[in-house]
């Protein structure tokens, strides 16, 4: 019994550490989407491309629904939007060669069809929901 009981003690005093490791290793992680020094391999970097552009897509699909936006122009303003932050990203962010994933092409419509459904799906129940 007094094994169990410092065996509690024991990993309760190590909660507090294992979480403030936890927050570290995820601070370092996203450190690293921003550090231009970091090394990439080419299935690395076209996730995180994917990813931030299926952020930017709910993002717009959320605030063009609330605003009330409609029309082509607002998905011409999102392509554009969203192609000029992946742009941003990867070539003045992480100062990449591009020519080593792929090539401009490959880089900027990773994640651009998957984004726009994003996008218009979110656009669409927003706008539907909060203005019908």
């Amino acid at each position: 019994m007094a094994k169990a009981r410092s065996s509690a003690k024991q990993s309760r005093a190590q909660a507090p550490a294992q979480q403030q490791n936890g927050a570290h290793a995820l601070s370092s992680k996203l450190a690293r989407y921003l550090d231009p020094e970091a090394t990439w391999d080419k299935d690395q970097l076209l996730d995180a491309v994917h990813w931030i552009r299926q952020a930017v897509g709910l993002f717009c699909g959320l605030l063009w629904g609330a605003v009330p936006l409609v029309g082509a122009v607002w998905i011409a303003l999102f392509m554009a939007i969203s192609t000029g932050i992946i742009y941003w990203y990867y070539a003045y962010v992480l100062k990449i060669d591009e020519e080593e994933y792929g090539g401009h092409g490959a880089l900027l419509q990773e994640g651009l069809f998957a984004s726009f459904t994003l996008f218009l799906l979110s656009w669409t129940l927003v706008y539907s929901l909060a203005h019908f």
